[in-house]
């Protein structure tokens, strides 16, 4: 009963060592989420699209990991993009 959404993935090798990634039941993520391991997705978490989590979610959570949108008005006149 989990559903990952599309693009997720786990982030799980260090360089040395693989890590585990453990998702409850009835979890679900939304697309392009990135877990980072080691994670535990309690059940019934749900993962916001886009989020990138590194820390443990607690059973029944909401779980948002995004940067705040910035838009940069005339940026491409400022780097000479035409």
């Amino acid at each position: 009963r989990v559903n990952i959404g599309a693009g997720t993935i786990t982030a799980n090798y260090d360089g040395r060592k693989k890590h585990q990634t453990i998702i409850g039941d009835a979890t679900k993520t939304g697309a392009n989420s990135v877990l980072v391991a080691p994670i535990v997705l309690g059940k019934e978490v749900t993962v916001g699209a886009g989020s990138t989590l590194t820390k443990d979610v607690p059973s029944g959570s909401l779980a948002l990991g995004r940067a705040k949108q910035l838009t940069i008005k005339g940026w491409a006149n400022q780097v000479g993009i035409e």
